[in-house]
Order: C-alpha cells, then structure tokens, then sequence
C-alpha cells in the first residue's frame, strides 16, 4: 500500500503515469520532426533560439578569441620590429656608401684617374651601438658595444648616416671609447668640396660647432660650402662629409678669419655608428699599444692634432 496522496505505480500527484506521459511527449515529439521536415514550420523557433543563445557563445567564446588575437598581434609587432630594425641598418649602410657622391660629382675627373690606385670606397663596415655617453661637458665622448673581437683598432674611423662621427681612441676586448669630431682635442683634415681647398676642422667641445682656424682672409670659403674628409693623415677615407660651412666672419689685426662649421653627422642624437674598414687596414696592424697593455689612444690623438696644426 502507498501512502494517501501518492501512486505506487508509479502515477504522479494528480497527474498521469510516467508511462504515459513519458508517450504523449515522444509522440508529440515525432510528430513536430515530421512536420518540420515537410513544411520548415520550426526553423523560425530556431532562428529565435540562436539569438538567444547568442550572447552565451560569445562570453563562452571570448577567452578563446582574445588568446588568439593577442597571440597574432605579439607575433605580427615582433615581425614589424624586426623588419624594422633591419630596414634601418640597411639605410645606414646605404646612406654611408652614398656620402661619397657629392665629392665624386664635382671632382670626377680628377678623382678617375685616382680611383685605381688610391681613392676607393670602404671594404666593410660594422654597426656599433653606442652604450653610454660622457656626461662631462668639456669631453664630446662615448663607448661603443664592439671591440677587438670585432676586429676594431684605435684610431679607427666612424660614420653615421650622414656624414662623419669620430673615430676609436681606446680598444678593450668587447667594448671601445670613441671621440667625436667636435672635441676640443681633436681635429680632423678637411677639404672644402667647391674648391678643393685643405684645412683643418677644429672641435669646440660644442656638438654642434667645428672651427676651421687655419683660413686666412683671401681664402676662397663662403657659407654653405661643404666639408668633405681630405684622406690626409690616413684616419679618415677621403671624399666623407664633415660639415657644413655656417659663419665666415673677417677678424680685423688677424691673419686667419674666423670660420664656423656645422657637423654633418647628427651627434647628438646618433644611437647607432658604423665602424669602418678600408682595404689598407686589412694590412695594418689592428691597434698600437703602450708599454703597460694599454691602447695608445689618447697620445696619437694628441699627436695627430699637433701635426696638423
């Protein structure tokens, strides 16, 4: 016996057997499948359905999609900084080798009978990044991230883009210190491009400033000229640019006028240099030491400058 209230063969409260109902609703079931089959009557209900449902896909979905798009863009801005990177050295491969040319147009003459014994363009070049920079105002210096292993030797010449940077006065095995053109103890022979006219580019400690000393009043220089690396000395390659002519001004009761360039190179903003090879250093020793191990780079770029001046 059940208890009052309840089937014990297995009638619900009220209602009918599980059996029974369990029936209706497969028949009702088969019933809307054939009709849905012949007539589509429950594609509208379904079509309601999914936009329903919709909103549920997205949020289950979205952990998913989000991974996927974040793991493409990290891929695509790592590929685009790559490519980058790489456009960029070869610009400044480029841009060096294309220094030349205004040199080149205005004594290509000359300059046709040279080219196979002693005017030549650069072998090789290396790119150097620049480490850190001398926070002393009166010193226009910086280290760069490639030494001897990299082949670098003392007295060794640099480029940017645009024109020349410096060059290498002390070696170490993985890292080297380079002076620019615009420090007050160095020099560098120039030619003036117009004319072909020899002097010498002084640094002024002001990175934005060189002075050409030697220039007396009757010398043929006019604003704008430009200063081309003489070869003279054999640090620098012949034919590079130096600088910009930005002030020529007579000093009355002196012999020399004075002259102010503008470097060519952009020092103050370079974060790259390239170092330079040319096919007779292959033959020279890669750097001069002093006694105690030391690389000779502060004497011979003092000696230089006394030479030349």
């Amino acid at each position: 016996m059940g208890a009052p209230g309840k089937s014990g063969d297995g009638v619900g409260r009220g209602g009918l057997p599980l059996g029974v109902r369990f029936l209706l609703l497969a028949l009702l079931s088969c019933t809307l499948m054939v009709l849905d089959h012949r007539d589509r009557y429950a594609s509208e209900l379904r079509q309601a359905l999914s936009l329903a449902v919709y909103p549920i896909q997205l949020v289950v979905d979205a952990p998913f999609s989000a991974w996927q798009w974040a793991t493409e863009s990290l891929a695509d801005r790592r590929a685009l900084l790559e490519e980058n990177e790489q456009l960029k050295r070869d610009q400044l491969h480029a841009s060096a080798r294309l220094q030349r040319l205004a040199a080149l147009e205005v004594e290509n003459a000359r300059l046709r009978e040279l080219l196979e014994s002693t005017a030549r363009l650069t072998d090789r070049m290396l790119v150097a990044e620049i480490l850190s920079v001398d926070l002393d105002p009166y010193r226009q210096r910086f280290n760069l991230n490639r030494g001897a292993a990299d082949g670098a030797y003392v007295g060794q010449a640099l480029l940017d883009a645009s024109g020349v940077v410096g060059q290498l006065v002390r070696v170490g095995a993985l890292t080297s210190e380079a002076v620019l053109i615009t420090d007050a103890d160095h020099a560098v022979p120039v030619a003036i491009n117009r004319n072909g006219l020899r002097t010498i580019a002084v640094g002024t400690g002001d990175s934005g400033r060189l002075r050409l000393p030697y220039l007396t009043h009757s010398a043929d220089v006019e604003v704008g000229d430009l200063l081309v690396s003489s070869g003279l000395g054999g640090v620098f390659p012949a034919g590079y640019p130096v600088g910009h002519v930005v002030e020529v001004r007579a000093r009355p009761g002196q012999s020399f006028a004075e002259v102010i360039a503008e470097p060519a190179a952009a020092l103050d903003r370079d974060r790259e240099v390239l170092l330079v090879w040319t096919a007779d250093d292959e033959d020279e020793p890669a750097a001069t030491t002093r006694t105690d191990g030391e690389p000779d780079g502060e004497s011979e770029t003092e000696q230089n400058l006394a030479e030349a001046r």
